[in-house]
């Protein structure tokens, strides 16, 4: 005869099947009540696999039946060492020195964070400096409760494990799947290509039939320092090669993140690594990329507070024309967001990287890059 708690589960069952495509918060209070009701190794069991059904199967878009919406605006920001105050989940030296070192510490990131999010309103935002999936669940249930706005989560782990830094999506709606990628054996022994320890692809579409708009996003945290440039060009090697095609076959793409780059815009060569990221060493302009920075005035360029143009927001030539057979994406305009990142003065690097918890909070910056943003126009 069947307990209490098995009764539970079997009428729990055929209604979590239901919400395994949905991802919304009833799912979420559902697994809450699976876990409660498990009180037997078999039930456990079952729970289990119901679990990791949840986990992967991609979550349907839920974009469908819904109209396309007027415009999306992408944001890239890199968070500074997004990490919460749990160190439990840390293994590297480095991360546990970053990691907030306190809960009201953690509290004052979590919301700053959020509130620069809420003013911007990003329909898509890819973050770099992430600790984890965790976090960035945190800063969407704060969005949701604090600000009513609602995103979803594209989150795939990398593998620095020097810093434990990872990248991160949210969005709106629209993504049906998201990945990383690898080199693969012909790459691998060619040696001219360096992994990426920390990225993501986000794939998007909105509409149906043909009216359907695609697109890929790719957001990259490259490797840093200036006089590592080689090593980032192997990586932005392998990147070229994973979207050659699409960009030369019109789709719509757009590279997101962290470039590290030491290459201002106008002034960068074919052979540097942001001018090969760009397409521009080889002499086919179907595979150029446009950089968001061309149409943001010279001065307000700088998305760190050095002044250097790290961050990015690289598109393809088909984001740029309008087909006048159909509605698709075309870009309008781009901007960096310093001003509400800033906190009084703009704060000492030295100080930020030594002890940048000892920075009082009302003069602390809420991170040392600052969020690029571009808007794209359904046409």
């Amino acid at each position: 005869m069947k307990t209490d708690a098995s009764q539970r589960v079997t009428t729990i069952m055929p209604r979590l099947f239901q919400v395994l495509f949905d991802r919304s918060p009833a799912s979420e209070s559902l697994l809450r009540a699976l876990f409660y009701v498990t009180s037997s190794r078999s039930n456990r069991v079952l729970a289990s696999f119901a679990i990791t059904c949840l986990f992967f199967v991609p979550p349907a878009s839920p974009c469908c039946g819904q109209e396309t919406p007027q415009s999306i605006t992408v944001g890239t920001w890199n968070l500074e060492w997004f990490y919460d105050d749990d160190k439990s989940d840390n293994r590297s030296k480095l991360s546990k020195e970053k990691a907030a070192p306190s809960k009201a510490e953690w509290n004052w990131k979590l919301n700053s964070v959020a509130e620069v999010v809420a003013k911007t309103k990003p329909y898509i935002m890819a973050f770099q400096e992430v600790e984890n999936r965790k976090v960035i669940f945190d800063l969407k249930n704060l969005l949701r409760s604090k600000y009513n706005l609602s995103y979803r989560i594209a989150f795939v782990e990398g593998f620095d494990t020097f810093t434990e830094q990872d990248v991160a999506i949210i969005f709106r709606d629209g993504c049906v799947e998201m990945s990383r990628r690898e080199q693969n054996e012909e790459q691998w022994k060619s040696k001219q290509f360096k992994n990426l320890s920390k990225h993501l692809f986000a794939k998007f579409e909105w509409g149906s039939g043909s009216q359907k708009e695609k697109l890929t996003l790719l957001n990259v945290h490259l490797r840093a320092m200036a006089d590592r440039e080689d090593l980032r060009i192997q990586q932005i090697k392998l990147i070229r090669e994973w979207i050659n095609e699409e960009i030369k076959s019109g789709g719509n793409v757009i590279v997101v993140g962290d470039l590290n780059t030491e290459h201002v815009h106008g002034k960068q060569t074919a052979k540097t690594d942001i001018g090969i990221l760009r397409g521009l060493n080889d002499d086919d302009l179907t595979n150029d990329l446009f950089d968001a920075n061309e149409f943001i005035p010279e001065a307000k360029r700088g998305s760190h507070f050095t002044g250097k143009q790290f961050d990015r927001i690289l598109f393809s030539a088909a984001l740029r024309q309008d087909n006048p057979h159909r509605k698709d994406l075309v870009f309008t305009t781009a901007s960096v967001a310093s001003n509400i990142v800033i906190r009084g003065k703009r704060d000492n690097g030295n100080v930020r990287w030594n002890n940048l918890y000892s920075i009082p909070q009302a003069e602390r910056d809420i991170s040392d890059h600052y969020p690029v943003i571009a808007r794209f126009d359904f046409r």
